[in-house]
């Protein structure tokens, strides 16, 4: 692909039917729902079943718990559906803590959601625990100090992963160059594929909803980090839950087209205001900031005497890679957004090798005949 150009349409409606996707047709989900039993969300779900505020009331826990999850179960179906054989989905879910009747008592998101899946043949994966950083002091909940009585705080949550059938076949000539125009760094990697990840969470406050005064909103690099894994450039990603529109920025910045769902209104002007209000200079340091990363890599490993020469060679980037499979890594450095008469978003992207990428080495024997040879940076 010389150039490249990508799609991003907002649909205000409930995603248990997304009849504007045909089945078969989107590589990747990646979303967070609302998390059942967490109480910022009762009022909208209530409001699809008003069974669920009525067991609230009834402080039947079990019931409301479960009556939360048949609304999400609804969407699994769909996302199930619309997924391309071999497509993944990844869900960033909370445990939810409430009391109730005054019993205090763990609901297992997680657990209900892994179950949902399974009954549509979807396999799960192994999943990542998402560790938000806190500097909370207050470690504890119940009793404090006193033993029996207290309860462990949670300050994680989790990134399910699904995948639609077994492993995805890449048939054409296309789709395997894209594949490996979509590879990704050696240590990003080793970073990405850990099943724990360290971020901080990002400010939730939002002013132009009713509904809510909370986003529930991920960090961008959840999804930038989901969409670089588990799609290619030029496929189409669906967050069927898409709030503030955090996906579909990830989206844009990794040249790929998307979906989204948002069953608030008021949050189709917040989603194109967060799109429109980004600078074409955020999307395009992403990529700068991957390269510098993979430069900075590259010196620290050149200079470990104790570590094997780099034999490999991107010649898109200009720069040495670890591994033959990122011999095709290509970026694209996105030109300009706009929004149609439709109110979809469409991206322009273009290839540019950046300037000053190259990172040249000494031959080992030098290297070690001079302790005080180093890598030369541009």
């Amino acid at each position: 692909m010389k150039n490249l150009t990508t799609t991003h349409n907002i649909y205000i409606d409930t995603a248990t039917k997304m009849r504007a996707i045909e089945s078969n047709t989107v590589a990747l989900v990646v979303t967070s729902p609302p998390y059942p039993m967490i109480e910022m969300w009762d009022e909208i779900m209530a409001n699809q079943n008003p069974d669920i505020q009525q067991a609230i009331n009834n402080n039947d826990g079990h019931l409301a718990f479960e009556l939360m999850h048949s609304l999400l179960d609804d969407v699994w179906a769909e996302v199930s559906r619309v997924l391309i054989p071999g497509g993944f989905a990844c869900i960033n879910i909370g445990d939810a803590t409430r009391t109730l009747n005054g019993e205090f008592q763990l609901y297992s998101n997680h657990s209900r959601i892994i179950q949902a899946f399974s009954t549509h043949g979807l396999q799960n994966l192994p999943n990542i625990i998402w560790r938000k950083q806190t500097n909370a002091p207050n470690k504890f909940m119940g009793s404090g100090m006193l033993p029996s009585g207290a309860y462990v705080t949670l300050e994680h949550e989790w990134i399910l992963i699904f995948r639609k059938g077994g492993k995805r076949k890449f048939l054409t000539e296309d789709e395997k160059y894209r594949r490996k125009a979509s590879s990704f760094f050696w240590e990003e990697r080793n970073v990405w594929f850990s099943d724990l990840w360290e971020l901080k969470g990002i400010k939730q406050k939002i002013d132009k909803s009713d509904s809510r005064k909370r986003s529930a909103a991920y960090p961008f690099d959840i999804p930038y980090r989901l969409i670089n894994m588990y799609s290619l450039q030029g496929e189409t990603v669906l967050d069927p839950f898409m709030g503030t529109g955090t996906t579909m920025l990830a989206a844009i910045a990794s040249g790929r087209n998307s979906i989204g769902y948002e069953i608030d209104d008021a949050f189709k002007d917040i989603i194109i205001d967060n799109i429109n209000s980004t600078p074409v200079s955020f999307f395009n340091s992403i990529i700068e900031s991957r390269i510098n990363s993979h430069k900075q890599f590259l010196l620290e490993r050149n200079s470990d005497l104790s570590k094997s020469e780099i034999k490999h060679f991107n010649e898109n980037l200009n720069m040495p890679v670890m591994t033959k499979q990122e011999t095709n890594i290509q970026f694209y450095y996105l030109k300009e957004t706009f929004t149609d008469s439709h109110d979809i978003i469409n991206a322009r992207y273009s290839k540019s090798i950046p300037e000053n990428n190259q990172i040249s080495f000494e031959n080992k024997v030098n290297r070690k005949n001079h302790a005080s040879a180093q890598a030369s940076l541009f």
